[in-house]
């Protein structure tokens, strides 16, 4: 059963993730810290130029909304520990390099003004905070520099200080609708980070908020942790099933995918996943009762890159013809047909076909349950009939195009309007 907080999330169904920090400056990719091994030193030219002279929120957030997304998550702080909003605990942020403002604030009010809900992406972790563990840590920059052998920190000194960058987040911005944390690993989890503690101060101040479940816990657990959060975030793959507890009943959940191969910019990546991809995989995560949440990795000056705002493009000219089919919508109990899938609202069954085939398209088990079908892009009239040569499939129910090529060689959405439940 979705928490009624979560209903919106559940419903929206699709949200872009922006990944932007000082990493866009070497441009390989938002863990070039840990990657290089660069020492705070050698990072901090980075900091000592940073200024996006294009950074235009408004033209992000139209872009967001012009693709179909009904929600956006941005770096608020990464593992680097560069701040991109004005922190009143930290002289590591935006407002002290000549960006000279706090693009956070622009970020929110910009996706607000849209329309859209505003979610923050925050490391729990910190390769810049001097007592988040250095050496010997699995991912820490420093991890295996022997200067670094006898460093010393105190650890909840740390988490004061993330405790009270998260406290600002949500006292300074308003309404939060998302908060994305990233990540535990091994030791790191849970209480580690002192954990029920920090959701229930979050809880205490927007009751509402949705929280990812990277703080650690078992969300698939009967009794989850209070930090196990409200979803599942699987990261660069889409559940084969989805996703469930350990009673089998269904869970929110959203997966995270770059358009490219790289999170944060990167000059040098290309491959980029095409509008089919992104439109299929978005519908999958329909279809097995997800979200997806699809990233950007703008420039050092603040630009969303070229070609992801083309395939963005051609996903919103699909979804502005077919986005019924995706938002409020989920899983139906029909098997999955061989010639794409299903998403279901109530009694309107989407049939997302993507494979031509040779003959009409079989609704298996569908016969005299379908009141009427329309091409969902125009709303004109698909015949549902009972060709000739079925007659061994009296279950069945049929329709035909009047071409050997679908309407929409991506996905040709036909919404079928049912009389009775399936």
């Amino acid at each position: 059963m979705t928490a009624p907080h979560v209903r919106w999330f559940m419903n929206d169904r699709f949200g872009m993730f922006i990944h932007w920090g000082l990493y866009a400056i070497p441009a390989r990719g938002e863990w070039v810290r840990s990657l290089e091994k660069l020492s705070v030193e050698e990072y901090q030219p980075f900091f000592e130029e940073f200024n996006p002279i294009k950074y235009n929120p408004k033209e992000w957030a139209r872009i967001a909304k012009e693709a179909g997304m009904k929600y956006a998550v941005m770096t608020a702080k990464h593992h680097d520990g560069f701040c991109l909003f004005d922190s009143e605990l930290t002289d590591y942020k935006a407002t002290n390099t000549p960006a000279g403002r706090d693009l956070i604030r622009e970020y929110i009010e910009a996706f607000r003004a849209e329309g859209l809900r505003v979610g923050l992406y925050y490391s729990i972790i910190d390769w810049h905070h001097e007592d988040y563990p250095h050496y010997g840590d699995k991912i820490h920059p420093m991890r295996d520099n022997d200067a670094y052998r006898d460093h010393k920190g105190e650890f909840d000194r740390y988490l004061t200080y993330m405790h009270g960058q998260v406290h600002e987040l949500l006292t300074k911005y308003g309404k939060i609708d998302v908060m994305w944390f990233d990540f535990s690993y091994d030791e790191m989890t849970g209480e580690k980070w002192r954990a029920t503690e920090l959701v229930r101060m979050m809880r205490s101040i927007q009751p509402d908020i949705v929280i990812d479940n990277r703080l650690g816990g078992d969300g698939k657990a009967a009794e989850p942790e209070i930090y196990a959060g409200d979803f599942m975030s699987p990261e660069q793959l889409l559940p084969p099933e989805g996703v469930v507890n350990h009673a089998g009943e269904p869970l929110s959940w959203e997966s995270c995918i770059t358009l490219n191969d790289h999170w944060g910019y990167c000059s040098g990546d290309l491959n980029y996943k095409s509008p089919k991809t992104v439109i299929r995989g978005l519908v999958e995560c329909v279809s097995k009762g997800g979200n997806l949440l699809l990233n950007v990795g703008p420039n050092a000056k603040g630009e969303i890159p070229r070609h992801s705002i083309d395939i963005l493009n051609e996903v919103g000219k699909w979804m502005d013809a077919n986005g019924d089919s995706v938002y409020g919508c989920g899983p139906c109990k029909l098997e999955k047909p061989e010639w794409g899938r299903y998403t279901q609202r109530g009694n309107l069954l989407y049939a997302h076909i993507y494979d031509r085939g040779m003959g009409p398209i079989n609704f298996r088990g569908l016969q005299g349950k379908i009141k009427r079908a329309r091409l969902l892009s125009d709303g004109s009239e698909i015949k549902v009939e009972t060709p000739w040569n079925a007659w061994e499939y009296p279950e069945d129910a049929f329709i035909s195009f009047g071409s050997a090529s679908l309407p929409d060689e991506i996905d040709t959405v036909v919404v079928l309007e049912l009389n009775e439940d399936i």
